[in-house]
């Protein structure tokens, strides 16, 4: 059976976790989840967790509904997925399910992301990586949690047949009923866009608002905007060959 690692980065108790765990099993995959013991939203990639002498504190918990293996984890959802892919919750995991996120993950600011993050780890690390989020806005009534896991259900299969490597980033509209994705490019900007700064004496603040103007009708944010899934192929940290007229130090 294929073994999924699901992890978020919304923390252990994050519903979103939970409903993308029952449709991994539901799939027939062989389920862990391990995911941070508290908030680390806008973790990136980070590997912050270790203690000074490298270890990782994590304890067994128990999750209503949920019958597979969990474990709350005390680092970062990248370090997370790093950590799983030395085996530190068995078997390596095939695939890196990572959500569902409360937001979501659009455009270029996917670089900041913790659900992006531990789904980048993956696939730098030999296995595939799935960032799954739900477009809920600033102060939803309701959050969908089981309509995004459904659309990410069904990806799983092109996801586990898919090349060591492969990373998804999957947006879902915050509706009962979500379709099925549609390939997106990335926007220029995520949700937000950074717009001016504030600078005082030894400090700096950074103000951001919502985006303005048109999106490429392509990428994710405009798709979005208009009640679509989406689905964009990102890439993981790999060699490439340097570009033509750089200098190389030798």
């Amino acid at each position: 059976m294929t073994t999924v690692l699901i992890t978020n980065d919304d923390g252990i108790d994050s519903p979103g976790l939970h409903a993308l765990a029952t449709a991994a099993v539901a799939e027939g995959l062989d389920v862990v989840v391990a995911a941070p013991a508290t908030q680390s939203s806008g973790s990136s990639a980070s590997i912050l967790g270790a203690e000074a002498d490298g270890r990782i504190h994590m304890e067994p918990r128990e999750i209503a509904g949920l019958t597979m293996p969990c474990y709350a984890v005390h680092a970062a959802p990248a370090l997370i997925a790093l950590i799983a892919a030395h085996g530190a919750f068995g078997e390596p995991p095939h695939a890196v399910l990572s959500g569902v996120n409360r937001g979501a993950n659009i455009g270029r600011a996917v670089l900041h992301s913790g659900t992006v993050g531990a789904a980048l780890t993956a696939g730098s690390n030999g296995a595939r990586g799935l960032a799954v989020s739900l477009d809920v806005g600033m102060h939803p009534d309701v959050c969908h949690w089981d309509a995004a896991a459904t659309v990410a259900r069904g990806v799983l299969a092109s996801l586990i047949a898919a090349p060591a490597g492969t990373v998804l980033n999957l947006n879902v509209p915050n509706v009962a009923e979500a379709t099925s994705p549609r390939e997106a490019t990335l926007a220029v900007f995520g949700i937000v866009q950074t717009t001016a700064t504030e600078r005082g004496e030894g400090e700096m603040r950074l103000t951001v608002a919502d985006l303005t103007g048109e999106h490429d009708p392509r990428s994710d944010a405009a798709l979005l905007l208009d009640g679509h899934s989406t689905l964009t192929a990102i890439t993981a940290v790999r060699d490439t060959a340097m570009p033509d007229g750089v200098p190389v130090v030798t």
